[in-house]
C-alpha cells in the first residue's frame, strides 16, 4: 500500500481478513489505545466482526464497529522506529481519506 503510516477511515477497512492496526476510541475502560486486529467472516467460535489478533478458539477478544476509530495497514518492519503508531488523536474522524468534503 502507497501510504502505511496513515490512519483511514473504518468503512474502507479491508474484510478478508488480512492483519490491519486500529485506533480503539476511549471509555470508561481506559484511554484510546492500538490494536492489532482482523475482519473474520465468523465461526463456531464467534460470530462475524472485528477481532483482536491475540484472539483464540474460546477466548474471542472482539470490537463493536463502533468501538473502532480508524485503521492502518500494518507498517514494514522499520528497525528504528520502536512501538506502535500513537492512536488518531483526532475529534472529527469524518474527514479521514477526504470523506468529509
Amino acid at each position: 500500500m502507497a501510504e502505511p503510516d496513515r490512519w483511514r477511515h473504518m468503512a474502507n477497512a479491508p474484510r478478508d481478513g488480512s492483519r490491519i492496526l486500529v485506533t480503539i476510541y476511549p471509555s470508561e475502560q481506559g484511554a484510546g489505545e492500538v490494536d492489532l486486529a482482523y475482519w473474520s467472516h465468523g465461526d463456531q467460535y464467534g460470530a462475524e466482526g472485528w477481532r483482536a489478533s491475540d484472539s483464540s478458539p474460546g477466548r474471542i477478544i472482539a470490537y463493536a464497529e463502533p468501538e473502532l476509530k480508524c485503521w492502518m495497514p500494518m507498517p514494514s518492519a522499520n528497525f528504528s522506529r520502536a512501538s506502535m503508531p500513537s492512536p488518531w488523536a483526532d475529534e472529527d474522524v469524518l474527514l479521514l481519506d477526504g470523506s468529509g468534503i
